[in-house]
């Protein structure tokens, strides 16, 4: 048995030699990072969009006057204010402009539906949502179904066309599906309120309050049981991540990285919106997943940095025209969410001569808590703790460390651990443990750490279905299926998928009324309207009664297992 090994000795001697093991943090906020880069760089593009630089200054400018709109709608300190964004120049406008205004930023998934996304209004309190023409009738209808003192006071509502040049190079033209959608609009519901209009009133904010302790963001991820819960990030613990990123990965204000993953993400936001700012670098937007237009932008804009989800990857190889891109210019290629397939990074490496270097983290701890040295990095692992991170495996039950070799739950203690769930007290006392003096945050996955401090992941203690990276939580689109006017009962489990690792799978028993006409389809079709695309099931199995323990709950893990027997 190996000794457990503490995280100097585990880690000594493979930190890399030219990183600091922990940073010294600014006491600033995240704003104060636009304010010195408008200054330092006012006319370096921090964002190309089509073609379309946005620079530091213009950025700079244009958020203050939303941070003024902001305020004039009521929107005050610590007030929410909700971004259901693609990516585009106006997410990062808006994310800065509730910063100016010492608001909150609740970033949505732009894919969630009416009967989602109404808990996005009622649970945070959200004053304003900002979202994008073509999702404006789902705010819409989810804020009529509320009550008078649930509703929110104002929704701005952008085009992508007010981000897009007048017109669109050739080899930056997408295909012909994905223009269309940028440039789609919509007649605006009564009371919202066009971008453009919003920018032209010209109101100046008052003057900035925020301190390093105030809350910035509030992410919602789910549980294993109930609705998403938000979790708090202060200025101070979104910091650390912020600049830790940038220096991991070697980058500067020279650095252009490509920004596709979503940046209502944490992970997509740390290194899309936040590390770039900080850094005064350039980010090329990418709002939607085409890996022919991704070729071209990389090849194009020479992109030093890239991070994705390894499906990006696979999808990127699986173009005719790959052969044809220039990814000479890319130094750091990171990224997690799903193991990269070992014949995917060896090809990476043997065609490309880049290492993938995939890392691991939660919403909980604001994208990365470990990552894997560029220089030594192993496939399919978690890689290390990095700055400041104290990252064990305990046993589960007794919550005791265990020796490296041994599978257990991982444990965090870092500077960017989350403060809490919103609003649930006895959720946030049950996720933290107390080891040594420090509160360990507990991951609910279960992995081991072998004698070199390299972590690696082996299962979940929480119920979680990991579709190409996309987290999908059984318990939330059980409750969600519950609403189906043909379900009875329902369960949802993982089954296998040869491209998207793992999918969605519904064991549903049908009400008696539709028993013998309704089919998988019917289901598969309800599905779409009411639930973001990811969490669809894709597969559904129809059974007379779902298997119960003698309390009555659903045996969720024997249905699991029967999926994931040899066939």
């Amino acid at each position: 048995m190996l000794p457990i090994p503490t995280t100097a000795q585990a880690h000594d001697a493979v930190w890399p030699a030219r990183l600091p093991r922990d940073l010294v943090l600014p006491e600033t906020t995240l704003w104060f990072n636009l304010e010195v880069s408008a200054r330092r760089y006012p006319h370096k593009p921090a964002y190309l969009f089509f073609g379309r630089p946005l620079t530091f200054l213009q950025l700079h400018e244009q958020a203050e006057r939303l941070a003024g709109w902001l305020q004039a709608q009521g929107v005050a300190r610590g007030d929410r204010v909700a971004l259901f964004l693609q990516n585009c120049p106006q997410f990062v406008i808006a994310f800065y402009a509730v910063q100016r205004a010492d608001a909150v930023v609740v970033p949505v998934n732009p894919m969630n539906r009416v009967d989602e996304f109404s808990h996005y209004i009622t649970d945070p309190q959200t004053k304003v949502v900002v979202t994008s023409a073509d999702l404006a009738g789902i705010v819409a209808e989810a804020d009529a179904q509320l009550q008078t003192a649930q509703r929110l006071r104002r929704v701005l509502v952008t085009r992508f066309a007010d981000a897009l040049p007048d017109v669109v190079a050739a080899d930056e033209m997408a295909s012909s599906a994905v223009m269309q959608w940028l440039q789609a609009d919509a007649p605006l519901p009564t009371g919202h309120v066009r971008w453009a209009d919003a920018l032209a009133a010209i109101h100046t904010p008052t003057p900035a309050l925020a301190q390093p302790d105030d809350m910035a963001l509030l992410p919602y991820t789910s549980g294993t049981t109930g609705m998403p819960k938000g979790c708090i990030h202060t200025h101070r613990t979104l910091m650390p991540n912020t600049i830790g990123s940038a220096l991991w990965g070697s980058g500067s204000a020279e650095s252009i990285s490509l920004g596709v993953v979503p940046m209502f993400h944490i992970t997509g936001m740390l290194y899309g919106v936040l590390s770039p700012v900080y850094l005064g670098s350039t980010v090329v937007i990418l709002p939607r997943w085409d890996r022919e237009l991704a070729g071209r932008l990389i090849s194009q804009h020479r992109v030093t940095h890239w991070t994705c989800i390894p499906t990006m990857i696979i999808d990127l190889f699986g173009s005719p025209n790959y052969q044809r891109f220039n990814l000479s210019s890319l130094r750091y290629l990171s990224g997690g969410g799903a193991a990269m397939p070992q014949a995917v990074a060896e090809r990476l490496q043997r065609e490309f001569g880049l290492t993938f270097a995939e890392g691991y983290g939660l919403t909980e701890t604001a994208a990365p808590s470990h990552a894997n040295p560029p220089d030594r990095a192993k496939l399919q692992c978690l890689g290390i703790p990095i700055f400041g991170t104290d990252s064990r495996i305990v046993d589960p039950v007794t919550l005791q460390e265990l020796p490296a070799g041994e599978v257990g739950e991982i444990v965090t203690h870092g500077p960017m651990v989350f403060k809490g769930y919103w609003g649930h007290p006895d959720a946030t006392r049950a996720a933290f443990i107390t080891i040594d003096g420090k509160a360990f945050f507990r991951t609910g996955d279960l992995g081991r750490c072998d004698d070199e401090g390299y972590f690696f992941i082996t299962d979940r203690l929480k119920r979680m279905i990991n579709a190409s990276g996309f987290k999908v939580w059984p318990s939330e689109v059980e409750l969600l299926l519950f609403k189906c006017p043909l379900v009875q009962d329902a369960c949802i489990i993982a089954a296998r998928d040869a491209y998207r690792g793992e999918t969605v799978k519904a064991v549903i028993v049908l009400r008696a009324e539709v028993r013998g006409t309704a089919t998988e389809q019917d289901i598969m079709a309800w599905a779409r309207e009411h639930m973001a695309a990811y969490k669809v099931p894709r597969i559904v199995e129809f059974v007379d009664a779902l298997p119960r323990s003698g309390s009555g709950k659903v045996m969720w893990r024997q249905l699991q297992e029967r999926e994931q027997a040899p066939a």
